[in-house]
């Protein structure tokens, strides 16, 4: 072999390597397995990749059989994010209702938990935590994912989470760096700012992720926002100073960092997925993550070969995407090697996740004992982390409470005079997400509560109205486990 083909197969391989593609199917084409035994060293998995543990093991196995060190990555949050679940609602709570319950023995439980269920089915790197700080209310993509708007509650739990998940053998990926909690604007449509200085950025935003440093996470997600106090130019995943002066350098970061997702709009929509690559490999970034949107073998092969492409113009220096190269690699190596920790005694992971569910529940108020309600699910879009394909609300857990129970589903445009009109003259309960953000949804719920005092009000996303009706359940998430402790609070279980 020439020096030449050499050094082409060289730089073909590291830019496979630092690729974290995602694919459609419940079982790996071809074109997936190919490129893996030439040097891709992760791959992404979607709700459309899971159809069950069983079918998601083999399909992991599958993987494996043309390397054994795989990392295969997940975006499991656990709440309201969910891709083990995606059909059927999480058996977790989300990170808000662990941060309600502030106790972060019981985060840490869960984490390994999750972590548990995850390395079962031969995942090993979990696009998890978000240890975004939720200061802004009105956030319409971070919400109930954060741990909450006190920096120093978050930072706690970021870290118990982390040590938790990684004792499963999981690398933890903490998420999204510098913090994406301040923003009114979803990243996914658009490219998000926030101008705070840095005197607040270093004791609020960046306190959770020098949390989880400390506490060992084996990866940060990098986030698709402007921070001008930090570059007022290039968004945190593009940036040399974000990420490699700040991340690298005063925050002493060794381990891999990892990019949200490319194809998202903060990035396709203002530099292309193949540029931005290369320019977040240049500023510092190890893992380049596609796939939600983009996931057939065409994009692999364009992203590789504009990384190639920038080495050979000079554009990205070849030692740079080597550097990232390697760090994905050793990283792939870490969780080869890992040995999951032994459950402690007395391990409370048997039914954890309701457990940690109805310790986060706040109810206000009281009422009669129902038998037959009718639930009013007054339902806004669903943002794309979330996504629309998991079921939420409380309506079929109180249904195996409460047999004859009734349900609607309510969208933006609907009054209460309709939701009266179906319920007759049975009690009405109300579940509603983020009504804050939703005037129709506030407006409804108000009219409601007027017209039937008796009205009950379930909460699932972040509580920031005042308590109204009968009575008032705040969940803190919609995860399946926390419609369940809602339902048992309105069924007096």
């Amino acid at each position: 072999m020439t020096v030449l083909a050499h050094r082409t197969d060289t730089l073909t391989r590291d830019a496979l390597a630092v690729l974290q593609p995602g694919f459609e199917g419940t079982t790996a084409p071809a074109w997936l397995l190919r490129r893996v035994g030439e040097g891709l060293t992760a791959v992404g998995l979607f709700g459309r990749n899971i159809a069950s543990p069983e079918q998601l093991a083999a399909l992991t196995a599958q993987l494996r059989t043309e390397r054994d060190d795989v990392l295969v990555a997940i975006d499991e949050e656990g709440g309201d994010v969910t891709r083990l679940e995606v059909r059927g609602g999480s058996s977790f709570p989300g990170n808000l209702a662990l941060g309600a319950v502030d106790d972060i023995d019981l985060t840490r439980d869960v984490a390994r938990e999750l972590g548990r269920r995850l390395a079962e089915c031969g995942v090993n790197l979990n696009w998890a935590p978000s240890a975004d700080v939720n200061s802004n209310p009105d956030n319409p993509v971070i919400g109930v994912r954060s741990f909450g708007a006190d920096t120093h509650l978050a930072a706690r739990h970021t870290a118990a989470y982390v040590q938790g998940l990684q004792a499963a053998g999981v690398a933890a990926c903490t998420k999204h760096f510098p913090g994406h909690g301040d923003t009114n604007v979803d990243s996914h449509h658009a490219l998000p700012r926030i101008d705070v200085d840095l005197d607040t950025l270093q004791a609020r935003e960046l306190v959770p992720f020098k949390a989880a440093i400390e506490a060992g996470t084996k990866a940060v997600m990098s986030a698709h926002i402007l921070v001008p106090a930090l570059d007022p130019t290039r968004p945190a995943t593009l940036s040399p100073q974000i990420l490699t002066g700040l991340l690298r350098g005063e925050l002493g970061y060794e381990g891999l960092i990892v990019t949200d997702g490319m194809e998202m709009n903060a990035i396709a929509g203002t530099y292309g997925i193949e540029r931005g690559s290369v320019l977040a490999i240049a500023a510092g970034a190890d893992a380049i993550c596609v796939g939600g949107g983009l996931a057939d073998e065409a994009t692999v092969l364009r992203l590789r070969d504009a990384l190639v492409a920038a080495v050979r113009e000079g554009a990205l220096p070849e030692e740079r995407l080597a550097d990232a190269a390697a760090r994905v690699r050793a990283l792939a190596a870490w969780t080869r090697g890992a040995r999951p920790d032994a459950q402690p005694e007395g391990s409370r992971a048997s039914g954890i996740g309701l457990t940690a569910a109805r310790r986060a529940v706040v109810v206000t108020g009281s009422a009669k004992p129902l038998t037959a309600p009718y639930v009013a699910t007054l339902a806004p879009v669903a943002n794309i982390a979330v996504g629309d394909e998991t079921p939420w609300g409380v309506a079929a857990e109180l249904a195996e409470l409460l047999p004859g129970t009734a349900a609607g589903v309510y969208p933006e445009g609907s009054s209460a005079g309709d939701v009266m009109a179906a319920a007759g003259d049975r009690t009405v309960v109300v579940v509603v997400r983020d009504a804050h953000r939703h005037p129709w949804m506030t407006e409804v719920l108000d009219a409601l509560v007027e017209a039937r005092p008796d009205t009950e009000v379930v909460e699932m996303g972040l509580p920031r109205t005042e308590p109204r009706g009968a009575l008032y359940i705040a969940t803190h998430g919609a995860s399946r486990v926390c419609g369940r402790a809602a339902a048992e609070v309105i069924a007096g279980a």
